[in-house]
């Protein structure tokens, strides 16, 4: 259908609400600055200042600014930072940070209200504003941005419609800290290159306290968390420069926070006796699995594409036919230059979609690299990233999580590609929980192969810590800062540093005399002692990491079949045991039974399944205590004129005959015999008073004519369906004394 055909549809819209709800997915106050550092590594920028300045005009007190040197945007490029979602990052191979169009808008949104952004790029500089407070005191609805351009040459507008430039700027002079065109040149002024982006964030979030979130004040040199931090934080959960120095698994660009360089770290050379493991699996499918459904669709649309062009030329052809002229061989010679263009579109689209289809049987590789922090033992766990930025830190895995000293003080850093594991849209996370925790497990598994390498248990875990300078009991107490210690442990870690010409890393030998040097925030290569490594365009050395295997305790065929038959065995004697019945043969083990009638529930209250389980013993009615020992026979005719004896759950109470001693001279077995019990009718008793515990089942007032005996099961008519209830006991043989004989009769 033609796209025409949807032009009175309605379209959804973007209210200035969404600029707040969009920024909420930040629960990390410095995942939102990085999302700012993010953007400059993606364009390319060797280095980044992040600088606070003081407005005591503005809400917070001061404003936010981030200046790269990076690719810069043109006109067309800037207007594409304004749709939500869109990005020209967003490729499989791609090893971009950002993939989802948002970072800039929500990140920056998160730390303020409004934001300004200055880039150049070219012969052209575009000013970008977006305001929160614009829309509020406007009362305006829809999402406006104004987004005025000049060339750089001239610093002329550059414009085709003079009135709205006017209007742009108008709305930016009254809603920015910048009130005139002077104000405005004075910030592209800052970017020095041929190109670069300023980012200027005012307007800051407040805590309940009304202090700003970001404190600015502690330490100068440094961003931190304002307000009350936990006990236990992480330095990365407290300050901006611990946390932008991990940012990045293998940091390039330098990063300048209030005028001071970041001290940037490469996890994998500051650790003590780095290993390296290759894991291969193939349950990470889900981001593959969406490549190659995306894949297939785009290859359809190609192959219907270049169809339908090769019967288009084919129709021309049959049409034109002896039709030799210049014109209809111009028309006929384009459409068939079209179709063989999308026939080869459509065959690489085919390729493509064969190639990830192969890789998505293939299974997925990573590196995982361990190794000690004795620096500070307290700061371990895994450090995941995603395309070279951090997602997760600290992550407690295998004997982590059991919280001894084994695995103390172990840290683990992986690189975790866009096509295995999907982050969410902060950054924060990982879109798959599933696949996620199957990573977890997996790294626990290499970590406690790493701990057995190293050997640290065999040799004494405590006596490992106090080499290093760990004198004290508790774990979170910092090591000795002796000089021997400290001479100790820089002869472990060597020193890497970055150039700032070159942007290598260079190691540094071990020098006593460095071991607590601090080095300028410009380090170029020719400050190196090593005389093999100190110019620019000598090759990066690279870190030779020992390779460790994972072991796995593999059982052979007959071992599997021994353990399979031992379960077998015991399953069969549980079932034997539950099945065996053990006859009563004494009084005692009668009462080890569990026959504890007052905390019997009532019949009726229970389930029709539970009505059917083992009955307990009541205690001997009065009927039977009285009764004679052998009862006169009832002649067939009385028989016949009693009652039905059709047994009701109300007035049936099936009950065991407990044992009696026999004389000396006799011995019988006793068993179980139902007792039928008629209910007569009698004048109506007061009511009993309610007890908590159940008391045992009443038994009815005998009649004059009601006579309760024993009957034999064989002489007495039974309908099948309407049968009485029958209560087994075991058959036992006793004595019965001569003074159980006597309270019978």
């Amino acid at each position: 259908m033609a796209f025409s055909n949807y032009s009175s549809l309605k379209r959804a819209q973007l209210t200035f609400e969404y600029l707040h709800t969009n920024s909420t997915t930040h629960e990390f106050l410095f995942g939102a600055l990085a999302e700012l550092v993010d953007n400059a590594r993606d364009a390319n920028a060797t280095r980044i200042d992040i600088y606070t300045e003081s407005k005591e005009n503005l809400r917070g007190g001061f404003t936010l600014c981030f200046l790269d040197d990076g690719a810069g945007m043109d006109p067309c490029e800037a207007a594409s930072v304004i749709q939500f979602g869109k990005s020209s990052k967003r490729t499989p191979e791609s090893t971009q940070i950002g993939q989802y169009g948002n970072g800039l808008k929500s990140g920056s949104m998160r730390i303020g209200k409004d934001f300004i952004l200055f880039t150049k790029k070219g012969e052209s500089m575009t000013c970008l504003f977006l305001s929160r407070t614009f829309h509020e005191e406007e009362g305006i609805d829809e999402v406006i941005v104004p987004l005025p351009t000049w060339n750089s040459y001239t610093k002329e507008p550059d414009t085709d419609n003079p009135e709205k430039f006017a209007i742009e700027t108008e709305l930016i002079y009254k809603y920015s800290p910048f009130k005139s065109e002077a104000d405005i040149m004075e910030q592209f002024g800052r970017i020095t290159g041929d190109s670069g982006t300023l980012v200027i964030i005012y307007n800051l979030k407040l805590l309940d306290t009304g202090e700003p979130e970001l404190d600015v004040v502690s330490d100068p040199c440094d961003i931190q968390m304002a307000g009350t931090v936990n006990e236990g934080a992480k330095p990365e959960r407290r300050s901006f420069r611990a946390y932008a120095a991990v940012l990045y698994i293998d940091p390039r660009m330098r990063i300048f926070i209030q005028g001071h360089k970041v001290r940037t770290k490469r996890l994998a050379c500051c650790l003590y006796k780095p290993r390296m493991y290759k894991y291969s699996s193939s349950r990470f499918k889900t981001r593959a699995e969406q490549e190659v459904k995306k894949a297939e669709h785009m290859a359809k649309i190609a192959e219907e594409k270049a169809r339908e062009a090769e019967s288009k030329a084919r129709a021309l052809e049959l049409r034109l036919g002896g039709d030799v002229s210049r014109e209809a061989r111009i028309t006929l010679r384009q459409v068939q230059n079209l179709a063989i263009t999308l026939r080869r579109e459509a065959d690489v689209k085919k390729l493509i979609q064969e190639a990830k289809q192969r890789a998505l049987k293939e299974p997925k590789e990573l590196c995982f690299i361990f190794g000690v922090n004795i620096e500070q033992r307290e700061l371990d766990g895994m450090f995941i990233y995603n395309c070279s930025r951090l997602i997760k830190m600290y992550e407690k895995v295998g004997p982590q999580l059991e919280g001894g000293m084994a695995c103390g003080g172990v840290v683990g850093v992986v690189d975790v590609p866009y096509l295995v594991l999907e982050p969410t849209h902060n950054k924060q996370d990982f879109a798959d929980a599933k696949e996620y925790r199957h990573l977890l497990k997996a790294m626990g598994e290499h970590l406690a192969q790493y701990w057995k390498d190293i050997g640290i248990a065999e040799k004494g875990i405590i006596k490992f810590w106090d080499e290093f300078g760990y004198l004290s009991a508790s774990w979170n107490q910092p090591p000795s800062s002796d000089i021997r210690y400290k001479r100790r442990r820089a002869m472990e870690i060597p020193i890497t540093i970055q150039c700032d010409k070159c942007l290598k890393w260079r190691t540094l030998p071990f020098q006593l005399n460095a071991v607590e040097k601090e080095y300028p925030d410009i380090w170029i290569c020719s400050m190196n002692p090593d005389p093999e490594q100190d110019r620019c365009d000598t090759v990066e050395q690279k870190q030779n990491l020992p390779l460790g295997i994972l072991k796995r305790d593999y059982k052979s065929h007959e071992e599997k079949q021994k353990q399979l038959s031992e379960k077998i065995r015991q399953n069969q004697e549980k079932l034997e045991a539950l099945q065996k019945i053990t006859p009563v043969r004494s009084q005692a083990e009668l009462k080890k039974l569990p026959l504890d009638v007052s905390s019997r529930p009532a019949e009726e209250d229970l389930p029709p399944l539970a009505k059917i389980s083992r009955p307990r013993s009541p205690p001997l009615p009065p009927e039977l205590k009285n009764a004679p020992t052998r009862p006169p026979q009832t002649a067939p005719a009385q028989l016949k004129s009693l009652p039905s004896l059709r047994p009701s759950p109300s007035i049936v109470k099936p009950f065991n005959i407990p044992a009696r001693k026999e004389d000396s001279g006799t011995s019988r077995k006793v068993h179980s015999v139902p007792v039928v019990t008629k209910q007569v009718v009698s004048p109506p008793k007061p009511a009993a008073k309610t007890v908590p515990v159940k008391p045992p089942a009443p038994q009815p007032t005998r009649g004059p004519r009601e006579v309760v005996q024993p009957l034999k099961s064989p002489k007495l008519p039974v309908q099948k369906k309407k049968m009485p209830v029958r209560v087994q006991l075991p058959a036992f043989s006793r004595k019965r004394t001569s003074d159980e004989m006597d309270s019978v009769d």
